[in-house]
């Protein structure tokens, strides 16, 4: 990664909080919309992870790559599945993002039968027959308790 690609933390810290307005300048200020903190993740990553919707549709809709995985293998869809933000997981789908998508040996399905967000696994399912069908076997015993 080269430093005209690394996040700054003060735009990561913008994203974290929500702060749409904030970060649509530093955008249009010349922002890298897919830079990278030090541990891989971009701004969709971190506005997604902690539930900034407005932030998220910003992101979109500025070109953010829906599907960039961070150091540890995971994608954006990854961390809201596990989250269990319904609409933040709806904008990603609807924007591209592949709902089986490898997350390091997991998939989002996985992430949110450990997680027991039950919403997010019907809609995985709803936008892909195999998409809630989690593939590690601790999470298959997870989702067979919770029931």
């Amino acid at each position: 990664m080269n430093a005209t690609d690394l996040l700054p933390d003060a735009a990561a810290d913008l994203a974290r909080k929500g702060d749409a307005a904030g970060l649509d300048a530093l955008l249009k200020g010349g922002l890298a919309i897919d830079a990278r903190d030090a541990k891989g993740n971009t701004l969709l990553m971190l506005a997604g992870y902690h539930g900034r919707t407005e932030v998220v549709k910003l992101l979109l809709k500025s070109g953010a790559t829906v599907d960039l995985r961070n150091d540890k293998g995971q994608t954006p869809l990854g961390g809201v599945a596990f989250k269990g933000y319904v609409e933040i997981a709806t904008l990603l789908l609807d924007a591209g993002a592949d709902p089986v998508a490898d997350q390091g040996g997991s998939t989002p399905a996985d992430f949110a039968t450990l997680a027991g967000k039950t919403e997010i696994l019907a809609l995985l399912q709803s936008r892909r027959a195999n998409a809630a069908k989690p593939t590690r076997w601790f999470s298959k015993l997870i989702g067979w308790f919770r029931r």
